[in-house]
């Protein structure tokens, strides 16, 4: 539901008057301006909520917003079999506000050494959905992942076929003559096509996607079988984000931030009402210290103004009215789950982003910390 208020689209004229008129000097008429947009609660498709007093202090601005969760495994030590989840998964329902309805979606960090017996106790849990594969070295505690996916990994993902059960991919190659803005690309024609070739009836997630070429990829595919993530940052921010002003840590992601170019092939693609296309924060907090130290960790916390920076790039590419399948259908679509049923506001109103929020432990620093957004949503 969408509430409007008359605003005209002027240009300023003798005065103070403002006026609008078409090529032809005749005058238009005012076009409404959203100022309310009521959406089905949106969901997380992909989130890092860690562990500890890291987990107590960032889940309530996740469970604020969004209804559900797919929780990243990439702990300290990672979550590798269904046992390990469940208590995971308890520690954050531990975590939660007092009556709060966040659902954690538990995932299983696939290794050189899982076995498709695992798989089938995670299918059968009924809180592990997914499972996620980091290729060994790729990003923040991947040092466990996949050292050869066809090689020891075929039987894991032979099972996954047939329990239904997602592959999530960083897709990244982490070899390291390989340039970091094009390991992406390399991922893609070296193990993604393989894979999807090799296994066509895989569900494959293409996590954090930052290329024209994983765009296009993910729209060659079958509906239904290849998906995607979509971050904030990738929406809203370029490489030269990382550099403007000096070098900006807190804008230090894996995979990193890319081109223009590869900018607005994923805002055109989210935009454009394509169902392959999901909400997934990639929300990944550190402490600020060890973002602004001399080897500073990867990872955007996003979650507190994750939605508000969404409507903003729907806002912005005219596409409002597309939003919400992007933030609350696509992806419970694609898992085979029902989509909420409850129901969350956006007003578009301007607020200030925290500097920091603080904690007995330290701070974290948020996405577009400082600045002004327009659209908040009113829990």
């Amino acid at each position: 539901m969408i509430k409007t208020l008359v605003s005209p689209c002027s240009v300023y004229g003798f005065g103070s008057q403002k006026l609008k008129f078409d090529r032809s000097c005749k005058k238009v008429k005012p076009r409404a301006v959203r100022m309310e947009l009521t959406i089905t609660q949106p969901d997380d498709w992909h989130l890092h909520l860690r562990d500890s007093d890291l987990l107590h202090a960032v889940v309530p601005h996740s469970a604020s917003t969004f209804k559900r969760a797919i929780v990243m495994p990439n702990l300290k030590p990672p979550v590798t079999t269904t046992a390990a989840a469940i208590t995971y998964r308890e520690s954050i329902m531990k975590a939660l506000p007092s009556g709060t309805s966040f659902d954690p979606l538990m995932t299983l960090y696939l290794t050189d050494k899982t076995q498709p017996d695992e798989i089938k106790l995670a299918r059968e849990s009924g809180v592990v959905y997914a499972v996620k594969l980091y290729p060994a070295g790729a990003t923040t505690n991947s040092q466990d992942g996949v050292t050869d996916l066809f090689g020891k990994c075929l039987p894991v993902l032979e099972e996954m076929v047939k329990q239904n059960m997602p592959l999530l991919v960083h897709g990244e190659v982490t070899d390291p003559s390989i340039d970091v803005f094009d390991r992406e690309k390399i991922f893609i024609e070296t193990v993604l096509q393989p894979l999807i070739q090799r296994l066509p009836q895989l569900k494959v997630v293409m996590e954090h996607i930052t290329t024209m070429d994983a765009v296009n990829f993910v729209e060659s595919c079958k509906e239904g079988s290849v998906g995607a993530t979509v971050t904030p940052q990738h929406l809203l921010l370029n490489r030269n984000a990382l550099f403007q002003g000096g070098l900006q840590p807190h804008n230090y992601c894996l995979p990193v931030l890319k081109r223009e170019i590869h900018r607005e092939a994923i805002v055109k693609a989210v935009t454009s009402g394509s169902k392959k296309f999901f909400l997934g924060t990639d929300s990944a907090p550190h402490e600020r210290t060890r973002k602004e130290t001399s080897c500073g960790c990867a990872g955007i916390y996003s979650a507190p103004v994750a939605l508000s920076l969404y409507a903003k790039v729907f806002d912005e590419a005219g596409a409002l009215d597309k939003l919400e399948a992007f933030t609350s259908f696509n992806g419970p679509d694609f898992y085979g789950l029902p989509r909420n049923s409850s129901k969350i506001t956006l007003k578009k109103s301007p607020w200030k982003v925290p500097d920091v929020f603080s904690f007995s432990f330290g701070e974290i620093v948020p996405m577009f910390a400082g600045e002004t957004l327009q659209w908040q949503p009113l829990n």
